[in-house]
């Protein structure tokens, strides 16, 4: 059936005429007319039906046309009164005629004009319109999405910020791409964390180390050191006094006095009297052949007295505290050499910090930081809840939370405690003979720097130096005093575990009532944290952040109380805001990081920071480049 094309402008087809329309295979034909007298139109049938005559006499072909380039058909159309035949032939020849003349003028024309499709203003806008509400749907989508999502999934998007800070690490690490949950109690440990977790990883942020320069350990002799001599001047028997890290400082300080009295020091003996009581022995607590053979060429050390000496009585001497050498060499030596068996009462603080010859203060190290060893079992299990804290391989903080019921007793603090609380504080101080302060103002002591910080205040500070909540935060110490006092912290940081959470029952059992070695897990812990805050110098801050000081500066933030608990009160009056408090928490702390500093002197030895805090210079050195050039040629 035909096409039918009515005349006028309605009848041309609208794809011709519209300024949308394009391409290689038509273009528009001008217009071509047979002669003849007649004004009728008639219908022009495309294709190849030729069945259908007009009934007019002439044919007029009048209006524009689709003309397919290179098309085999033709346009046929026939008059009443024609002859069918010689009209269909003079038409053929008619159509070739006009057909090469319109090819030509259809290649001219293509020469001159590029075939491009346009649209035409009024699709161009409507076109502009429908991008424009599609984008702003788009908009409205994400908006959406993104307030569900934060209501919804709201922890997530917040570690998803904290692991900005890990942007940069090797490897980078997901804290919460682990579904394990450490339950109370301890009873369920997931197996996978098992394993080498303990491998060096570098992370960026608030878990990035300090700036460390050249310092370096140099506590071994590049020379080697003489022969130990056969002969002695005596037996020193010692009895360590206090707590795990006290009697950590005593046993490296009675070695270093060993030494320069040229005396054996027997192995030596713990203080079970303590507050906690612990019964466990040297052996218990450190391995003691290890001990032993780490120091075999700076002194003699046996198990016990010789035989010929077991039943003599020895000399008691109580030294002198915070001595230097000349001390030894005049006053004690000569008493050893006399009675050649010696007791030592007390060892904590027996030599100063300062002022001592080089070759003490490296012997003192080597036995702080390679020959005392913990003993298997600690060490083992030490271990293995390092590696259940790095979950994912990620960083976790060391927290020295000094908020024990002891502790608060002893300095006479009671912030954010009840009266009944602070009375119980009051009447446990006056019990315990040996503590020489009885009245104590603990507001004023606190306003000075002189409490620990309470578990708020510790939360407080964390989210000023901006940790996130999903850190993972190991908490070394004992229960916290206080009805409720864990509360803030928990409720900010819920991630907080210790050796009664990470372990089970069964791994804890062996240290059931041995505090002094459950201290020696909390150590191993803390020593291999990737960041060590305390928030009281006490003997344990002191031992963890000299040895990480000495493990290459390990990041430890020592707050600066004095000035941080009057922010906490601009803070809680009102004040400040809480954008004005965390910036100048960050600017208070910039350079409390455990970053690399001469140790500092005092007016008296009390004032002055103790040497296994900061056993720099004497245990870290600098190596200028003039050296590093000669090592690296030496070796």
């Amino acid at each position: 059936m035909g096409h039918h094309h009515h005349d006028g402008g309605e009848g041309v087809p609208q794809h011709v005429n519209s300024p949308r329309f394009s391409g290689p295979m038509t273009r528009r034909a001008q217009s071509f007319k047979r002669g003849g007298s007649g004004g009728s139109t008639s219908n022009t049938h495309i294709g190849g039906d030729n069945n259908n005559n007009n009934s007019s006499s002439t044919l007029r072909v009048h209006h524009e046309i689709d003309l397919p380039l290179n098309s085999p058909r033709s346009e046929i159309a026939s008059g009443s009164g024609l002859d069918p035949s010689a009209g269909f032939e003079s038409a053929i020849n008619r159509k070739h005629q006009t057909y090469g003349q319109l090819r030509e003028r259809v290649v001219k024309g293509l020469l001159r004009k590029p075939m491009v499709s346009e649209f035409s203003l009024r699709e161009r806008k409507k076109l502009g319109h429908w991008m424009f509400f599609a984008f702003c749907g788009v908009c409205l989508f994400m908006g959406v999405f993104k307030i569900c999502a934060t209501g919804w999934f709201g922890s997530a998007i917040d570690a998803a910020a904290s692991d900005q800070d890990l942007s940069d690490s090797i490897p980078r690490v997901n804290l919460l791409d682990h579904d394990y949950i450490y339950k109370s109690g301890g009873t369920d440990v997931d197996p996978s964390l098992l394993g080498d977790g303990n491998s060096v990883v570098q992370y960026s942020g608030v878990w990035a180390k300090p700036e460390s320069g050249n310092y370096s350990q140099c506590i071994d002799s590049l020379r080697r050191r003489k022969k130990l001599a056969a002969n002695t001047n005596g037996y020193l028997l010692i009895n360590a006094n206090g707590g795990l890290n006290q009697m950590r400082f005593g046993i490296c300080d009675m070695v270093a006095v060993a030494k320069i009295m040229k005396a054996t020091l027997v192995l030596p003996s713990l203080d079970h009297s303590s507050y906690w009581a612990d019964d466990s022995g040297f052996k218990d607590l450190f391995d003691w052949q290890h001990f032993i053979e780490e120091l075999k060429d700076d002194i003699h050390i046996v198990e016990t007295l010789p035989s010929e000496l077991a039943g003599v009585e020895p000399f008691v001497k109580t030294p002198i505290s915070w001595s230097k050498v000349g001390y030894y060499k005049k006053e004690v030596l000569p008493l050893l050499k006399e009675h050649i068996v010696m007791y030592l009462t007390h060892t904590d603080s027996r030599l100063a910090n300062n002022d001592l010859p080089d070759s003490v203060q490296k012997l003192r190290c080597r036995v702080n930081y390679r020959a005392l060893k913990y003993s298997a079992p600690i060490e083992e299990l030490g271990n293995v809840l390092v590696s259940r804290m790095r979950q994912n391989r990620g960083p976790y903080l060391a927290l020295h939370l000094r908020y024990e019921k002891d502790m608060l007793a002893f300095t006479g603090c009671s912030h954010s405690l009840t009266a009944e609380e602070d009375e119980e504080l009051r009447q446990m101080r006056y019990e315990v003979a040996h503590w020489k302060e009885k009245e104590i103002n603990g507001t004023e002591r606190r306003l000075q720097g002189g409490c620990p910080l309470t578990p708020r205040e510790t939360s407080l500070l964390l989210r000023a130096l901006e940790f996130p909540s999903s850190s993972r935060i190991y908490l070394v110490a004992g229960e916290a005093y206080g009805n409720g006092s864990m509360d803030p912290l928990n409720t900010d940081y819920p991630n907080i575990f210790s050796h009664s959470t990470l372990a089970t029952k069964e791994e804890l059992s062996p240290f059931n009532n041995h505090q002094n070695m459950l201290a020696g897990l909390d150590y191993i812990v803390a020593l291999q944290s990737e960041v060590f805050l305390y928030t009281y110098d006490g003997n344990m801050a002191k031992a963890v952040q000299g040895h990480r000081r000495f493990e290459n500066f390990k990041k430890t933030i020592n707050p600066d109380k004095m000035s941080f608990v009057k922010l906490v009160d601009a803070l809680d009056e009102g004040r400040i805001s809480w954008k004005k408090f965390s910036s100048k928490v960050k600017k208070l702390h910039k350079d409390r990081n455990g970053a690399p500093y001469n140790r500092e002197s005092g007016e008296f030895p009390k004032l002055e920071e103790s040497f296994y805090a900061n056993p720099l210079p004497g245990c870290i050195c600098e190596t200028t480049d003039e050296e590093e050039e000669s090592m690296m040629r030496r070796t």
